[in-house]
């Protein structure tokens, strides 16, 4: 390309190529090819303005030209499926973000839900001068020509996983979490990403510039010197970095399918929309980034090639809504350094009130209060002059051999940053000093003259800060780099007005009007609820409850009362952080139009996952129960949960299961007449499902015995149910018997078990522990042994004044030498398997052992007491005339104990009491199984 107005620049830019790389060739092909794209751009018909994303030169010079230029149609890079969102952007406090949300998806993988693309804007960025513009303009069209969010997902698979730029932030600088939270793992959308991707070319600026990372760089040579200059300059030199920048990018080839389809995407959206409207390239603005600016694909230009089809979307619905943003969670996402944001705002300010350009600024922007005044049309901006429309000249070349401006030394400006970072560091716990200040002062000069420059830029003056005041520790919760970027701007946070909000947003802060708290602030509200004397306020207990259940931590939070099955509120305190998590709130309102939808939703969608397990069904179910109060509900999920449970084939979730069925069988015990069917048979499958893989987890290494109590307990607490709907007890027996575990605690276990049916004495039992302490080489595995017994109790409660026996009976026997080795893993194993047992075993302790310290040297244990065997005193005259008597008098319930215990049934005469004493010699075992009976009633 020759005779354009670049021609002199081309040549000069062969002479350089010519002396630096001993003659042309790669390198002249690369610079004159800069030339060739900046010059493509400039003649195009329709204008086509590169930024950067949140840089205020490229807002300074957007301001200025579009008034300059008053277009009609204005072509912005950003996803197309966000533009009914940005008339929103008038209700809220800036930064925010627009958001594409879907939370069913199809056509993508699963495990990639939720899918979430976020937009930020800032007030100091070029996408707001122009979205700002062309709302509030009469006549003015906003049309989006970038890729939808469904084809950010569709393009970009290989590269989700990687952030779009390197970070570049101080690797010492804290992390900031909480602000990046703020957009989650959503995927970052930002108009002008310009950034070099070659890493040798990145290291060699910021090695040459003297500076850390890249957004220094960019602040000092190009955000400055761009600051001041004309619409052309700006222009061609933003054209020329984006070149530079992307035909220095290596090779990626997804990365390169990428760009260049955006680019087709957008020039054929704007072809169509020139085509459909009619109107005239002249009266357009193409708002785009400068790496896409300096385009080279065949669809560049309105008279570019059609070439180009765009994929149809995937059958996913997106939803759309605005969230908060901030200015750390901006430079978290895309790798800025930390501060560089609120730096540009601040640098945003000082260019405004030096160059008197008046920015856009979307009526009612300042608040989040809608105007209740009727919106009237603005006036028409001054036209264009002619000579504002004539074409761009040469303007590199003067740029390029201009040396840079060094501004001069503001010493008010540096003097004032120095006191306020002293008072600020007095405030955050430092020792700092007047002293400090002056070292502050000088070491900021000092550095900006090292680094070859004339006014200390921000940056040097952090340095100097950390430098002369942070010594060795930071004495309070922000170090001086964080107090530092504080005082230049802070992180500014934004906030959606109420009137953008989706429906059930708006729908929970009426609902929880009553509280009379401003829960659109920022920051934690203590609210109190006196439901006993404010019965209204019920409503919103129940709607906070949920709201705990369905938002993050932290921002519903309840400090007085809880919620259990079959229990209403009285009294409840909670800490209530809704404007601090307004973005999940929002969220919520992309998935239903109120929040017990949503609810349903999620509980219906846990208890039909694929993985999901028994136990997370009757969580749903109990949820169901504790939010919703929906009995429909309620039986749908414990049908789920009753299928789920026959097909799983591991007892993982087996305490879990125990314990809500527990809690469930509480429930509707006292609140139903009658047992809902399927928990009748959810416990019924249960019995026969636990029994079955009884003797398989006895011996299973992958199951815990904690796993293996839980199945216990639930066939020993629920076999009375169990035995009422149609069980056998035999199934039991049965496994049981199958059972030959080899493992201590499990074997433990097991004789507890046998101890329960009756086929393991109390006597038996014993014996078997005293054998174990006896024998040395057992020893060792005692405290084992015991932790079985501990686990024992969720069965078999019963045993707990055997477990206190046993542990009395190995401190008791055992010397010092061997009790204490093996005395800290019996502490962990309780402390570990046992601790919700603890309470049973301290409460049995303490009725067994003496109160008072006294009584403990004449304190004899219940279990060394001697035992005498029940019988019958025949000596007792009286007591056998008794006992003959009774039975004389009742004979038919004689004869039925006789039948049970299957006895001969002989009488005597009842006047004849040696035939009675008779009858109870020859029936002796009859006769002292009646008085055990009598004596245990």
């Amino acid at each position: 390309m020759s005779g354009g107005p670049f021609e002199a620049l081309r040549g000069q830019l062969h002479e350089a190529a010519t002396e630096f790389a001993d003659g042309p060739g790669a390198l002249e092909g690369i610079l004159r090819g800069i030339v060739d794209d900046v010059e493509r751009a400039v003649r195009e018909p329709l204008e086509i303005f590169p930024v950067c994303h949140h840089s205020p030169a490229s807002a300074i010079a957007m301001s200025r030209r579009l008034r300059e230029k008053q277009p009609k149609v204005v072509y912005l890079e950003l996803c197309e499926d966000m533009a009914p969102l940005l008339t929103e952007l008038r209700n809220c406090r800036l930064p925010v973000a627009v958001q594409a949300f879907a939370s069913e998806i199809e056509g993508f993988p699963l495990d990639w839900a939720p899918l979430s693309v976020v937009a930020p804007v800032t007030e100091a960025s070029a996408e707001y001068q122009a979205i700002a513009y062309a709302l509030d303009t009469p006549g003015v069209d906003l049309v989006l020509v970038d890729r939808s969010s469904d084809h950010v997902f569709q393009w970009e698979t290989e590269h989700l996983t990687e952030p779009d730029a390197a970070a570049d932030s101080d690797p010492d600088a804290p992390e900031t979490p909480r602000q990046a939270a703020l957009h989650g793992d959503a995927v970052g959308v930002e108009i002008g990403d310009l950034r070099p991707r070659f890493a040798e070319l990145e290291e060699h600026l910021l090695r040459h510039g003297r500076v850390r990372h890249w957004s220094e760089w960019w602040h000092q040579y190009v955000e400055l010197p761009l600051g001041d200059s004309d619409h052309d300059t700006y222009r061609q030199v933003m054209l020329l970095i984006g070149s530079l920048f992307r035909r220095l990018a290596p090779g990626d080839p997804g990365k390169v399918r990428v760009d260049e389809d955006r680019e087709r995407y957008m020039w054929t959206r704007m072809r169509e929309h020139l085509a459909a409207t009619g109107a005239d390239p002249a009266d357009c603005l193409y708002v785009c980034g400068a790496f896409h600016a300096a385009s080279r694909v065949e669809e560049f230009g309105v008279h570019g090639s059609d070439t180009f089809t765009i994929s149809p979307p995937s059958p996913t619905k997106w939803r759309h809504g605005l969230i908060p943003s901030s200015h750390a969670a901006i430079e978290a996402q895309f790798g800025l350094a930390a501060g560089s944001v609120s730096i540009a705002a601040t640098q945003w300010a000082k260019n405004v009130k030096r160059t008197g350009v008046r920015p856009f600024r979307l009526e009612g922007q300042a608040g989040t209060k809608k105007s209740t005044k009727k919106p009237t049309a603005r006036k028409a901006l001054p036209a264009p002059t002619p000579a504002q429309a004539a074409p761009s000249a040469d303007r590199l070349t003067g740029f390029l051999r201009r040396p840079p401006t060094l501004d001069p030394l503001d010493e008010a400006e540096l003097l004032g940053w120095s006191v306020d970072i002293v008072r600020a560091a007095r405030r955050g716990g430092y020792l700092a000093s007047t002293a400090d200040a002056i070292a502050v002062f000088e070491t900021s000069i000092l550095l900006a003259g090292m680094r070859e420059r004339a006014k200390p830029t921000p940056y040097d003056f952090q340095d100097a800060a950390v430098t002369c005041i942070e010594k060795d520790a930071v004495p309070g919760r922000r170090d001086v780099a964080r107090l530092v970027e504080i005082m230049m701007g802070g992180d500014r946070v934004g906030q959606v007005g109420y009137d953008a909000l989706p429906p059930l947003a708006r729908d929970v802060h009426d609902r929880l009007a009553p509280l009379n708290l401003k829960l659109q602030q920022r920051g934690v509200q203590r609210a109190l609820l006196d439901i006993a004397s404010r019965p209204e306020l019920e409503h919103c207990s129940d709607l906070l409850w949920m709201l705990r259940h369905l938002l993050p931590d932290g921002a519903a939070r309840p400090i007085m009362g809880e919620r259990r099955l079959g229990e209403r509120p009285i009294q409840e305190s909670w800490d209530l952080a809704l404007g601090t998590h307004q973005r999940a709130l929002i969220e919520l309102g992309y998935e239903g139009v109120s929040i017990e939808q949503v609810l349903e939703q999620r509980l219906r969608r846990a208890a039909y996952a694929p993985q999901a397990t028994a136990a997370q069904v009757l969580e749903a179910v109990e949820d169901a129960i504790l939010h919703l109060r929906s009995r429909r509900l309620a039986d749908e999920l414990g049908t789920r949960a009753l299928e789920v449970l026959a097909g799983e084939r591991s007892v993982d979730g087996a305490p879990e299961v125990l314990r809500r069925v527990r809690r469930l069988l509480a429930y509707y015990r006292t609140a139903e007449p009658v047992l809902p069917p399927w928990i009748e048979s959810f416990v019924k499958a249960g019995y026969a499902h636990y029994c079955t893989l009884l003797p398989t987890a006895f011996t299973d290494d992958d199951v815990t015995v904690r796993q293996v109590a839980a199945m216990l307990g639930f066939l020993f607490g629920m076999e009375s149910l169990a035995l009422s709907l149609g069980c056998d007890r035999t199934q039991l027996e049965l496994a049981l018997a199958q059972s030959h575990p080899t493992e201590p605690s499990r074997t433990a276990l097991l004789w507890a078990a046998q101890t329960h049916l009756g086929t393991l004495s109390r006597t038996a039992l014993r014996a078997r522990c005293a054998e174990l302490l006896g024998n040395p080489l057992v020893v060792p595995a005692y405290p084992r042994y015991l932790s079985g017994f501990v686990h024992a109790l969720e069965p078999v409660p019963g045993l707990a004044d055997f477990v206190v026996e046993a542990v009395s009976n190995a401190f008791a026997r055992l010397p010092d030498p061997v009790l204490l080795p093996w005395l800290p893993t019996l502490i962990t194993g309780l402390r570990a398997g046992g601790s919700e047992l603890a309470p049973l075993l301290i409460r049995e302790a303490g009725r067994v052992f003496p109160a008072r310290l006294a009584e403990l040297d004449g304190w004899v244990p219940p279990w060394r007491l001697p035992q005498e065997a029940p019988r019958l005193h025949m000596e007792s005259a009286a007591s056998t005339g008794t006992g003959l008597a009774l039975l004389s008098a009742h004979p038919a319930t004689c004869d039925a104990l006789a039948d049970l215990l299957g006895c001969e049934k002989t009488w005597g005469t009842a006047e004849a009491p040696p035939a009675g004493a008779a009858l109870l010699a020859r029936h002796l075992e009859t006769a002292t199984a009646l008085e055990v009976l009598l004596a245990v009633g």
